[in-house]
């Protein structure tokens, strides 16, 4: 008979390519790890993996395997969640990923009201300019900006029209001038993002139904959104961000929009969840309590052109 537990450590494995990171994860000996993928392979009567000292990866019936894997354990994981709301009461746990500025100025305020109205509701948050790996990372629900490549999740539009804008404070703008064409950028300094060795140095602009980029420079260079936002304020330069980001920064005065005439880069926010099939009944909740505040701040704060 197949172990539930066997499975879970077999997704595990599939998923960091390593007994050891999984033991770790689990706080037992890796040798326990090799033993229960051991006892799946002899029910299965097939190999999953195949291994040497230095490299650890699935065999092609590991592979055809995975999803169904994956599946009796996203059944299982729903079928507890809904024996758990025969009181009416959300109870287990969610893990959430997010960006850092969205996440820590915006959504975890958010985060910390829906678990006080869900008390039986454990939450653990990660915030993270890194992209998690939703089947790689432990993770139950990712915020995210961008346009969402086809993938085998599920991704829900938070505000699939927000966009980009430019803006610095007031205090860089009297000093340094105001540009009025995205050419004059070129002449400020912007402050970039830089990520995963790649440096953020060109702005995209949508212009007459086509697009085009113009390459900034400027003395700050951060791999964090919310330092990047925190500068601008500061009067260290121009940011191009998200307007989710920055509306509450606009309408306090703390910035000022740039070019409003310019359409930004489409920026959409999604809500990205693993499970194929359907949600959990806390997953659900979250979805329609994060979309209606996302509603309540482009209404408090105003629309963008495109939102």
């Amino acid at each position: 008979m197949i172990r539930i537990d066997d499975l879970a450590i077999f997704v595990r494995a599939a998923s960091l390519d390593s007994f050891s990171a999984v033991a770790r994860e689990l706080d037992i000996l890796p040798a326990q790890i090799s033993a229960s993928i051991k006892r799946l392979e002899r029910e299965l009567d097939i190999r999953l993996f195949a291994r040497s000292t230095r490299n650890l990866r699935l065999t092609a019936e590991g592979e055809h395997y995975l999803p169904y894997a994956r599946d009796v354990l996203t059944m299982l994981k729903e079928g507890k969640a809904g024996l758990q709301q025969s009181d009416q009461n959300l109870h287990g746990n969610l893990q959430i990923a997010s960006a850092s500025d969205f996440g820590r100025n915006v959504l975890l305020p958010w985060l910390i009201e829906f678990q006080q109205t869900n008390p039986g509701l454990s939450l653990r948050v990660s915030l993270s300019d890194n992209v998690a790996d939703i089947y790689r990372d432990p993770v139950d629900v990712a915020v995210r900006y961008g346009i969402m490549p086809n993938a085998d999740y599920i991704s829900l539009p938070l505000v699939p029209g927000n966009r980009r804008v430019l803006a610095a404070a007031p205090s860089y703008l009297d000093k340094n001038g105001r540009p009025e064409t995205i050419d004059d950028l070129i002449g400020h300094s912007c402050l970039r993002f830089h990520l995963n060795g790649k440096m953020y140095d060109r702005w995209v602009f949508p212009v007459e139904g086509d697009s085009r980029s113009v390459a900034v420079s400027g003395p700050i260079v951060s791999d964090d959104a919310d330092v990047i936002r925190r500068c601008a304020i500061a009067g260290q330069g121009i940011l191009y961000k998200s307007w989710m980001d920055v509306c509450e920064d606009v309408s306090s005065g703390e910035l000022e929009l740039l070019m409003p005439q310019q359409v930004g880069e489409l920026f959409p926010l999604h809500f990205i969840c693993p499970h194929r099939k359907q949600f959990s009944p806390a997953t659900r909740l979250l979805y329609a309590y994060l979309k209606a505040r996302c509603e309540a701040r482009l209404l408090e704060f105003g629309v963008r052109e495109g939102i």
